[in-house]
């Protein structure tokens, strides 16, 4: 029996050491795992950061790119405007200026075009046509149509507006007929 336990001790002494080593190893184990896994974390958080400065400047160049553009654009389109607004004047209005100052010169032509048009009110015919009623989507396109229209058939500035009239949907005479009835 003493020899049965004498040995068992050995035996146990050994156990011990061999479990104190593999503690022991699985502790370096540990650590060195802890060790690489903060390397890779380090590295992976570097090249995110790096990544991020990359792309922000990569950003920072697209926005100056767009700026360029959106300027360039807008001088594009100032040469249109006024490419447009000469072809208009040309087409429509002979070389009269469409904007501010026809409204003027219109004012005194109507008044020209009243006295004229009082001999011969009734003799003007305005032909028939299938012009679209204005909605309030695309005024200026209508408008526009509504010139050649009348430069076409030679209407009377003092008719224009009557003639004009006709062409308005319900929503549109309801707005000009309002202030005549307040």
């Amino acid at each position: 029996m003493q020899q049965n336990s004498l040995s068992q001790k050995v035996t146990e002494a050994k156990m011990d050491g061999l479990k104190k080593s593999v503690e022991d190893k699985m502790e370096g184990l540990k650590k060195d795992m802890e060790a690489k896994m903060d390397g890779l974390k380090k590295s992976v958080e570097y090249k995110l950061d790096g990544l991020k400065k990359y792309m922000e400047a990569k950003m920072n160049v697209v926005e100056a790119k767009t700026d360029g553009l959106e300027v360039k654009m807008e001088g594009k389109m100032d040469d249109l405007k006024t490419d447009l607004t000469k072809l208009l004047q040309e087409m429509f209005t002979n070389g009269e200026k469409v904007v501010k100052e026809t409204h003027y010169e219109k004012k005194i032509n109507v008044n020209n075009d009243f006295i004229d048009s009082n001999v011969l009110l009734k003799t003007h015919h305005v032909p028939k046509t299938d012009m679209r009623n204005i909605d309030g989507k695309d005024p200026i396109t209508w408008i526009l149509q509504m010139e050649q229209f009348f430069n076409l058939h030679n209407v009377k500035n003092t008719q224009k507006v009557c003639v004009a009239t006709l062409f308005f949907g319900s929503k549109s005479v309801c707005m000009v007929s309002m202030p005549l009835l307040l």
